[in-house]
């Protein structure tokens, strides 16, 4: 047995009985003085732009989790996190001073380590399933910045490694617990509060148009082919690179109809664990620019129940429509809306279904690892609601309703159709 699936079983073992977990001792007790518990994650992120930076800062904040090491084919970016890691740390000493954060540029050389126990994926979306199965192949357990795949194969992939490898996962829909009344909506419906299930609506922000085609020369200090990855070969161009036209490119993603729709997707998954069995629906796919993803998508389908269901953009907002009232909760406090008021004032019962688990997302990913258990945002609900994703861009581009076997995970009736699960890969790149 190699040595992660060993920590893995000794971790398992050790939580069951309660006893103190020894990991790498990568900073040593005086840095975080009598914060510093026994049991400590050691964190590699894996992409540390804008919200891989962002989830970086989450997690430097918890005493669970020790960050040792940070990756992005960026120097600059690599650079600046490792001292960001290393500030951080330095504030917590009385010296004032820390050095001991790795910056790598290719993500093998940070799976490679043998003492970083789990890492955070927070890379343009085309690279989100690749790096993720070789981590859990690896032996890390892993958080994975949303939407999952960009296409409905990989997240396939995904879900197989994580289950064959026995990694805990952690999908990056941070709503599941930074919103908790998201999972207050959700339980609602789980336990009948609204009555049977009639109908389900989500909105998402809508994608971007435009973006400049013109190649430019790559920037000194980004290594651009190890960027592309499994993609297409393209010329470089900042809008294809840098800030949001990486979520609006078909190369890298499926645009803003998973890429911000994974939120309200998620939470229809949550308080509905199926997914429609029927898609179709309108949209455009821009032609003017660089950015070539649907947009002003408006996708009607139908569950297997026979309720249904909506995808149209708009803001952030799943509605669940019963035969007793309804419930809406989307990003902020201030979406949580009901028909009848009352509904808002249930108490969910011991005996009832309880979804909610931390009222953080960060914290909940470290203390799943150290513990064993599910985290709040697991692999197989991430799965279903991507597939969401998916389908509803299929029907789009397709312009023809899409039939899904949710048993054999298929599109069926439209050969064409089905093959748009899948998506090449650049060699040598494969998952």
């Amino acid at each position: 047995m190699n040595t992660s699936l060993t920590r893995r079983h000794f971790l398992k073992s050790a939580g069951a009985l309660g006893a103190a977990v020894a990991f790498p001792t990568i900073i040593p007790a005086s840095v975080l003085g009598a914060n510093a518990p026994s049991k400590r994650v050691a964190l590699g992120h894996i992409g540390v732009g804008g919200q891989g930076g962002g989830v970086m800062s989450g997690l430097l904040g918890l005493p669970q989790g020790t960050s040792v090491a940070v990756c992005d084919p960026f120097k600059d970016r690599r650079e600046q996190a490792a001292r960001q890691v290393e500030q951080r740390y330095a504030d917590r000493r009385a010296q004032g001073s820390y050095k001991g954060c790795r910056a790598y540029r290719d993500f093998r050389e940070l799976l490679a380590c043998d003492d970083i126990d789990a890492v955070v994926v927070a890379t343009p979306d085309h690279w989100h399933v690749p790096i993720a199965i070789a981590a859990v192949r690896a032996g890390k357990d892993v958080y994975v910045e949303k939407p999952l795949g960009i296409s409905m194969e990989h997240d396939k992939a995904m879900r197989e490694a994580v289950h064959q490898c026995q990694a805990v996962f952690q999908y990056g829909t941070q709503q599941r617990s930074f919103d908790q009344h998201c999972g207050f909506a959700a339980e609602l419906v789980r336990n009948g509060y609204i009555g049977d299930l009639k109908a389900v609506h989500v909105i998402a922000p809508n994608g971007e148009t435009g973006g400049q085609a013109v190649p430019q020369p790559v920037p000194e200090g980004l290594d651009y082919d190890l960027w592309l990855g499994p993609a297409p070969v393209t010329p470089y161009t900042t809008d294809r690179v840098i800030g949001t036209g990486r979520w609006h490119i078909y190369d890298y993603a499926i645009g803003f109809i998973a890429g911000w729709g994974a939120h309200p997707l998620d939470i229809a998954h949550w308080g509905c664990p199926h997914i429609p069995v029927e898609y179709e629906g309108s949209g455009r796919i821009p032609t003017d620019g660089l950015f070539d993803t649907v947009v002003d998508w408006n996708v009607r389908g139908r569950y297997a129940s026979g309720a249904e269901y909506t995808l149209k953009t708009g803001g952030d907002l799943t509605t669940f429509v019963g035969t007793k009232g309804w419930v809406a909760a989307g990003r902020g406090r201030g979406t949580l809306r009901a028909e009848p008021a009352s509904l808002l004032s249930v108490k969910i019962k011991p005996e009832e279904i309880h979804l909610l688990q931390e009222n953080n997302h960060y914290a909940d990913f470290l203390n799943c690892v150290l513990t064993r258990r599910t985290p709040v945002s697991n692999i197989d609900s991430a799965v279903q609601s991507d597939f969401m994703s998916h389908l509803g861009d299929i029907a789009v581009r397709t312009g023809r309703k899409i039939r899904w076997d949710p048993a054999k995970e298929q599109i069926v009736g439209d050969d064409a159709a089905a093959r748009m699960m899948k998506r090449t890969m650049r060699a040598p790149w494969t998952i």
